[in-house]
């Protein structure tokens, strides 16, 4: 098979999930077969610790669209998802979790939005959960405020289930805890037809979730570094050397003004105080200092980005399996 007969990539990031993967392959092989796509299916093991890689060795020599990749150890489901979008061939790259949460059903619709609809990408909602409170509410919040900061109007970010113009995963580099970011940084990377679909969540059926509340907390944090790269990362200079320079020549009027004032007092015969004797003093050495440094740290990222190379983010890779 050829890469230009693959219509669809299924990429698959888990983690502990050897009960749930003969039933989740088998169900995506059913959808394929009805819909007669040529289709592969890539499993990105991610450092597990059960006998999920013997599962899927076992899998791939069974079905030959089957595909295994398994991390030397557990990198996380970013470094998972940008592995399986370097490797992947297909037209359409479609995205869902292992846990059998996200239906293998929603693909030829997804597909169709992609290819007849011309959407870049298109991301799930879960409108209808099973996820227990302490998991919803904190998933509103964080929905609501990355709405609010990057401007792209999703109600589920965090859905695992996407669909992608294989140009968008082509051209985008994700790292540390950005998967969940990535309508966002495609659309600051200029494919802007983002759509989002309501699909069905299921219940878990084996094992339990990997994730813990600390999810939220790096995931605001990476929306900022997000936020902070797009706009200034390949110009650092406009960021910090103007804060630098307000805050040079802030600190600078002031120190300026009190040494006028000790002049004019002197030359008035007036009583008068030490330029040092006085906090504002102080804060305008500050301020001329911490400028500076900013304005210099602002040179010195121009400098960097000038020299830059982009780099994909290569991560170690044990064993392969039908590949």
């Amino acid at each position: 098979m050829t890469d230009s007969a693959i219509q669809i990539s299924v990429v698959i990031p888990l983690f502990n999930e050897e009960e749930s993967l003969p039933e989740l392959c088998e169900w995506i092989d059913r959808v394929m077969e009805e819909d007669e796509f040529s289709y592969e299916i890539l499993l990105i093991d991610d450092g597990s610790k059960d006998r999920s890689w013997e599962v899927i060795t076992k899998l791939s020599k069974e079905n030959p669209y089957i595909k295994g990749l398994r991390f030397v150890r557990n990198y996380g489901k970013t470094a998972a998802l940008q592995t399986g979008f370097q490797t992947a061939r297909g037209e359409v790259i479609i995205t869902m979790d292992a846990d059998l949460q996200d239906s293998p059903d929603e693909i030829p619709e997804l597909y169709s939005m992609i290819v007849q609809d011309g959407y870049d990408l298109i991301s799930g909602w879960k409108k209808k959960r099973y996820d227990p409170i302490t998991k919803t509410i904190p998933t509103k919040i964080f929905n609501a405020a990355t709405r609010s900061i990057s401007g792209v109007s999703l109600h589920d970010f965090n859905c695992g289930l996407k669909a992608y113009r294989k140009e968008v995963v082509k051209n985008i580099t994700i790292y540390g805890e950005m998967h969940r970011y990535i309508p966002v940084i495609a659309k600051w990377n200029g494919f802007a037809k983002i759509g989002e679909k309501v699909v069905q969540h299921r219940a878990r059926k084996y094992g339990y979730t990997k994730f813990g509340l600390e999810r939220f907390i790096f995931g605001f944090l990476d929306l900022l570094s997000i936020a902070f790269v797009n706009k200034f990362g390949r110009r650092p200079m406009h960021l910090f050397g103007s804060l630098g320079t307000l805050m040079f020549f802030l600190g600078s009027i002031i120190a300026f003004w009190l040494l006028g004032k000790k002049i004019y007092n002197i030359y008035n015969l007036q009583p008068y105080r030490n330029v040092t004797e006085n906090p504002l003093f102080f804060l305008a050495l500050v301020a001329i200092m911490v400028g500076s440094q900013l304005f210099l740290a602002g040179f010195l990222g121009e400098l960097f980005v000038k020299q830059s190379i982009s780099k994909t983010g290569d991560y170690n890779i044990s064993e392969r399996a039908g590949m």
